[in-house]
């Protein structure tokens, strides 16, 4: 595995400890911005769950991303969320040397049932970053219906959004 994918994977999951440390828990739960109604705590949820399926199948090399376990004390208690991520963290450096020269069976459901696809380690891995990028992109949104102002360069943006238009929240 090369080391600058669990680099670059990592440097996004330390936007999330940011965000998280710069709102205070009735915004990181907060339910009232449409059209989903969902809170912030939710999307961090749902793309660490993303990184949960792929470190708990990987072993069995059976990794489902139907399968996730939506842990609500992660939506809702934003110091759990911190340590899931930082344990996620963690187990991605854990992945530097493993040998990445085989396929995954991944499983996901496209809208018309289940189907298993092959991967690479890396491109999972990938996948589930620009996921993450893609919540956090609500996420922003969220917080500017809110009326809350957080600086975080590039946050919410992939990075090959051109710089111009790559301001962050």
């Amino acid at each position: 595995m090369r080391s600058s994918v669990i680099s670059a994977i990592n440097n996004n999951l330390n936007n999330a400890i940011s965000l998280i440390d710069a709102i205070d828990t009735n915004i990181y739960t907060d339910v009232t911005v449409g059209p989903y109604y969902s809170s912030i705590g939710s999307h961090i949820r749902h793309a660490l769950d993303f990184f949960d399926c792929i470190i708990n199948g990987l072993q069995e090399n059976e990794i489902d991303l139907t399968a996730r376990k939506r842990d609500e004390i992660i939506s809702t208690n934003p110091e759990a969320a911190k340590n899931h991520i930082r344990e996620i963290q963690q187990q991605l450096v854990s992945y530097t040397d493993v040998n990445t020269d085989y396929l995954l069976h991944v499983t996901d459901n496209l809208g018309q049932g289940k189907v298993t696809i092959m991967y690479t380690l890396e491109s999972i891995l990938a996948q589930a970053n620009t996921h993450a990028t893609h919540h956090y992109a609500i996420i922003s949104y969220m917080l500017q219906t809110l009326q809350v102002e957080v600086v975080i360069p590039g946050f919410g943006y992939n990075p090959s959004t051109p710089v111009p238009k790559r301001e962050g929240i």
